[in-house]
């Protein structure tokens, strides 16, 4: 069943595809929000929704198409199971079109949190599945067939309610781990980004608001995109932003669509004076001819470029390339150059994932060789990052 977003009234000005607002709108943007900008719409311009009818009744639901007059709406009976996008072959000749004009509303019918105790010490129920960015090696399409754009999660009350639940029931952490030395730490956007998020709707800014209600606990979430618009949430303390960095020459390759490797660097004083906490992600780590070279000079770019006040409160996390059988094939039909760097079949091995998935990652001894050598290069270059865990 098709619904047509509602357009203007007579005589009013047609609203801009995606970001404007309707007088109706719940919470108007601030002006001059970066989600209303040209930027903005190069990454997102919304054309096609499918959605749950529940998600499109919800308070949420209605807000975000407050902000998308006169798109057409697909009513779906599971964001899951969208024949013309999961599992849809045809769509890999359209994979970025797909993430910049389609976007897909649900309900989270299952809220969970898991224990991690890698990056975070839980994962909370995710707000989001899916991406408008298209790196070459993300994981989240392996499980949806050939079409990831944005599925957004509208029972964010529910979601919040849940989390607030959870951290309450802990109590206060005793005793300091590689996570965090005194605060349980949730990861919030496990399957998406919340910068890009926060372009569509306003579930990142109800997600750090509940943490800044919550002296035990800290939300984190890692991030390839610049959003100005979350300096604008007074986080105070309580969300860990992890900006995850590679070389540039890697960044341009594989991670299509995101905002440039300087960009993210020059934003991490902005973000920790916004009341944020920085961290920096380091990966994915992919092998190839001149890494070594490439990570020196990130590293010591780092070290130039960033203030005293970030490199006192930084920590990294390291992270080797995982791949996927499924995902290089679905990269040969839009993307085959990233294949040249992330298939290395002769320097991979196959391992089954904490899901139960079946990927290719760098055979063990190569892996361990290549953290050690990473880690010499931090202390060269980048004695001050504190590296919290490497995988």
């Amino acid at each position: 069943m098709d619904r047509q977003a509602a357009g203007p009234a007579s005589g009013e000005p047609e609203q801009e595809a995606l970001f404007g607002w309707q007088d109706a709108a719940p919470a108007p943007a601030p002006h001059g929000a970066f989600r209303d900008s040209p930027q903005a719409r190069r990454l997102l311009d919304i054309r096609e929704v499918y959605a749950e009818p529940a998600a499109l009744d919800s308070p949420r639901g209605r807000q975000i198409m407050a902000r998308l007059p006169g798109v057409r709406v697909t009513e779906v009976d599971s964001h899951w199971r969208i024949p013309s996008l999961h599992g849809n072959e045809g769509n890999v000749d359209r994979w970025v079109r797909v993430k910049t004009e389609t976007l897909v509303l649900g309900v989270k019918h299952t809220l969970a949190t898991r224990p991690n105790g890698r990056s975070a010490d839980w994962i909370a129920p995710g707000t989001s599945n899916g991406c408008a960015m298209a790196c070459a090696y993300c994981y989240v399409p392996r499980r949806k067939g050939y079409a990831n754009p944005i599925t957004l999660f509208t029972n964010i009350e529910a979601i919040v309610a849940h989390v607030r639940r959870h951290v309450r029931s802990q109590g206060p952490k005793t005793e300091p781990n590689q996570c965090d030395p005194q605060a349980w730490v949730y990861d919030i956007g496990e399957n998406g980004d919340c910068s890009v998020d926060a372009l569509v709707c306003d579930n990142t800014a109800d997600l750090v608001a509940a943490f800044r209600g919550l002296p035990t606990a800290k939300a984190s979430f890692a991030t390839k995109f610049v959003n100005p618009d979350l300096l604008a949430l007074d986080p105070q303390g309580r969300t860990r932003v992890r900006f995850s960095l590679m070389p540039a020459d890697d960044s341009r390759l594989l991670d299509i669509r995101t905002s440039p490797i300087a960009d993210r660097i020059a934003a991490a004083a902005d973000f920790l004076d916004a009341g944020y906490e920085i961290h920096f992600n380091l990966s994915p780590v992919v092998l190839r001819q001149g890494w070594q070279r490439d990570w020196a000079e990130l590293l010591t770019h780092l070290d130039d470029v960033l203030p005293a006040r970030v490199k006192e409160q930084a920590a990294a996390e390291v992270i080797m390339l995982t791949h996927n059988q499924a995902l290089h094939e679905v990269n040969l039909g839009w993307h085959p150059r990233a294949e040249d760097v992330l298939w290395q079949p002769a320097a991979q091995e196959t391992k089954r994932s904490q899901n139960g998935a079946l990927n290719v990652r760098y055979a063990h001894e190569i892996k361990q060789r290549s953290l050690a050598r990473l880690g010499e290069l931090l202390a060269a270059h980048a004695p001050w990052l504190r590296v919290r865990y490497a995988f």
